[in-house]
């Protein structure tokens, strides 16, 4: 018979119908499905955020500022800066985080950029402004299309502004050559900047000039336009040889005398009519020149007015290499207004003979060519050419 027990509490059922239910739903883990841990949940991963600099339509971006792109949440895989058909050239940082441009932008000038992380692509176009004073390069001298130029040859670069930021332009020129030799550059004033070697450049070689100054920033408002390049090729080594006092003229080629010339030289009765001593370069020709005595009225003592066949400028106070048939004083006495003359025939082989940067090298007077006397820049010691560089002790 079966014993008696006491009815169920209905808290006891409660706790039987929870135990039950337990047990379910450890058997359903059991059959493959784990357990979330209690306080959790699971989330999609965030997509990176990219930042781009300039932003979106900014219509004012200063040429000289970088185009920043930055990733936070992921890595850059690719940043493209277009202007039109060109690319601005950039690199990322180590991690790939960071996109910063190398070079300037252009003035006056639309760009659009593009970047893309992981699942985000951003974009942005913007405008640079326009320079209140387009900074552009007018001249460089010597430098004609086909010329070939002496070993003494300086390079010298006219702005069409004056550059208040000079040292920042000065980076921007280069001078590479295909026999390297040390020079620098020298501002003469605030518009023209002057290319000088330390010993005269190797002969027979091409010399690449190159300025990129677009976008580079010469003063308040002022900023490059248009980059510049011009390649020189130095042809062999002129150098003439002048000796006053005994009235001769010496011709070297390449190391070989190839001319040797009687010359009359001046007079050396006034400063004016003395000729300069020095290293000076020929600059330009002429011929007929019509040379006028400075300071001089006609009728006036000294005075004259002629035409010069040949003429090879080698100064900017009026010394020439030219012709004049005067052979009597030639290589006896020095009778000439501070020039040297030579005979005709031997004053049309220098003049279609000489390049512009050949060197004429005049000893014998007591007055000195002056630095800035035309080309008479080998007259000042490099040592101190280089001073007037704006990147003296610089980096």
């Amino acid at each position: 018979m079966p014993a008696w027990r006491k009815p169920a509490t209905a808290a006891a059922l409660l706790a039987a119908a929870a135990l039950t239910a337990s047990c379910s739903a450890g058997g359903t883990a059991a059959q493959g499905q784990k357990d979330t841990p209690a306080g959790t949940t699971t989330a999609t991963p965030q997509a990176p955020t990219i930042t781009i600099s300039p932003a979106e339509g900014n219509a004012k971006v200063n040429p000289d500022k970088k185009v920043v792109v930055t990733s936070e949440g992921g890595a850059l895989e690719a940043v493209t800066v277009n202007a039109g058909d060109e690319q601005l050239d950039g690199t990322f940082n180590t991690d790939k985080t960071k996109w910063v441009s190398k070079t300037p932008l252009k003035p006056s000038t639309g760009y659009n950029v593009s970047a893309t992380a992981g699942a985000t692509t951003a974009t942005s176009a913007f405008t640079t402004v326009k320079p209140e004073r387009p900074l552009q390069i007018i001249d460089v001298t010597p430098h004609t299309k086909g010329e070939t130029v002496g070993v003494g040859a300086p390079i010298i670069v006219t702005f069409n502004q004056p550059v208040a930021n000079k040292a920042t332009i000065e980076r921007a020129l280069e001078v590479e050559a295909e026999k390297p030799v040390d020079g620098a550059w020298r501002w003469i004033d605030d518009t023209k900047v002057i290319y000088r070697t330390a010993k005269y450049w190797p002969a027979h070689q091409k010399v690449t000039f190159n300025a990129r100054i677009t976008g580079i920033k010469g003063g308040k408002g002022l900023y490059g336009v248009k980059d510049y390049n011009a390649t020189l090729k130095i042809g062999a080594k002129q150098i003439s040889k002048v000796d006053v006092a005994k009235h001769m003229m010496y011709v070297y080629k390449d190391g070989k005398r190839v001319q040797t010339m009687r010359i009359s030289a001046g007079m050396a009765t006034t400063r004016e009519y003395t000729t300069t001593s020095g290293v000076h370069l020929t600059m330009e020709r002429g011929s007929p020149v019509r040379m006028i005595s400075p300071g001089r009225k006609k009728g006036d003592p000294g005075y004259y007015d002629v035409m010069i066949d040949h003429a090879v400028r080698i100064s900017n106070s009026g010394e020439y290499v030219h012709a004049k048939d005067n052979v009597w004083a030639q290589g006896v006495r020095n009778v000439s207004h501070g020039c040297i003359n030579s005979r005709p025939d031997q004053a049309k082989w220098f003049y279609d003979n000489f390049q512009r940067g050949d060197v004429v090298d005049i000893k014998g007077t007591n007055r000195e060519l002056e630095w800035n006397n035309g080309w008479g820049f080998w007259q000042m010691p490099y040592s101190q050419w280089k001073k007037g560089s704006a990147l003296n002790g610089k980096a």
